[in-house]
């Protein structure tokens, strides 16, 4: 037996232990279980084993048994993931003495996790990024670009509105969203003009922020802002943008950038997108990408 293994069986003994005896269930069941005299046993516990040979475990009944916890681990199981409800948090303490950690938590459910692997712990951090995405709405016919300024902000700079990324939502939807959200203005998505990355950042919990901007063109005019998060909104022209002082480094720079658009064309500083198939089947992402030129 190996050392990996007499260390998971030792866990687990230990942590059935804590949580109870071995429970016999029904004949309907389809696993013979060592030590049950024959009986049909089937592991009350639900584990889903990931491609890289970790299992996760979301259902802690409380007369969970050693076997059949260690059920689950066997064949090389290198990692296991406990996704303990909030209910069950008096779990969690048991756990950390069988040398479980907190990965993160969410709402109503903490993650802990355990490396079993050889060597150091090679299991991945929980994301660490916030997305903030801005809609920059040009208007070609006069030039000019639909801005805010917000009203939390003890500067008060011209920028274009935006907002945080809600889960599973493209950039673009983003964009589009917060711009109405804002100011009231319909728009649609364009392209991706800029990305800033910043590292400690306060507003996300001194995590690491990506602040996306996009181009969009406007489907209304009409200004109808949030004065709960605006205290001003324009149409402002954009080479009065670029050079006023009254706005933040990265607004001036994109605002040049698409001065710069508007005169050679937008194809010069836009980066498109493009919807393609992940290799996890059935699943598919956007890529960005500065569009080839096309050939004759």
């Amino acid at each position: 037996m190996s050392a990996g293994f007499c260390r998971v069986s030792s866990v687990l003994r230990r942590f059935s232990s804590v949580l109870g005896p071995r429970r016999v269930v029904s004949a309907g069941s389809a696993r013979l279980c060592s030590g049950c005299q024959e009986r049909l046993c089937s592991p009350p516990l639900a584990g889903d084993v990931d491609r890289f040979g970790g299992v996760t475990v979301r259902d802690f009944p409380p007369d969970i048994s050693e076997d059949e916890f260690t059920e689950l681990l066997r064949d090389g199981r290198v990692a296991v993931w406990l996704r303990v409800p909030i209910a069950l948090s008096r779990l969690s303490a048991a756990a950390a003495h069988l040398g479980f950690g907190f990965h993160h938590a969410q709402r109503d459910e903490a993650v802990l996790s355990l490396w079993l692997g050889p060597g150091e712990d090679r299991l991945p951090a929980f994301a660490t990024h916030q997305v903030g995405v801005a809609g920059a709405v040009v208007d070609e016919s006069n030039g000019k670009v639909l801005v805010v300024q917000d009203r939390n902000k003890t500067k008060n700079a011209w920028k274009f509105p935006g907002g945080l990324s809600d889960l599973g939502e493209n950039i673009g939807e983003t964009a589009v969203r917060e711009v109405f959200e804002e100011t009231g203005v319909r728009s649609q998505f364009c392209s991706l003009l800029s990305i800033r990355q910043q590292h400690n950042h306060p507003g996300a919990f001194g995590m690491s922020d990506m602040y996306l901007i996009c181009r969009l063109s406007p489907l209304s005019f009409h200004i109808d802002f949030c004065t709960q998060e605006c205290l001003r909104c324009e149409w402002l022209d954009l080479t009065e943008l670029a050079k006023t002082s009254e706005t933040t480094p990265i607004t001036s720079r994109v605002a040049k950038l698409l001065l710069y658009g508007l005169e050679h064309g937008f194809q010069s500083i836009d980066l498109t997108v493009e919807q393609m198939p992940a290799v996890y089947s059935g699943l598919f992402y956007q890529l960005y990408h500065r569009r080839l030129p096309e050939t004759p």
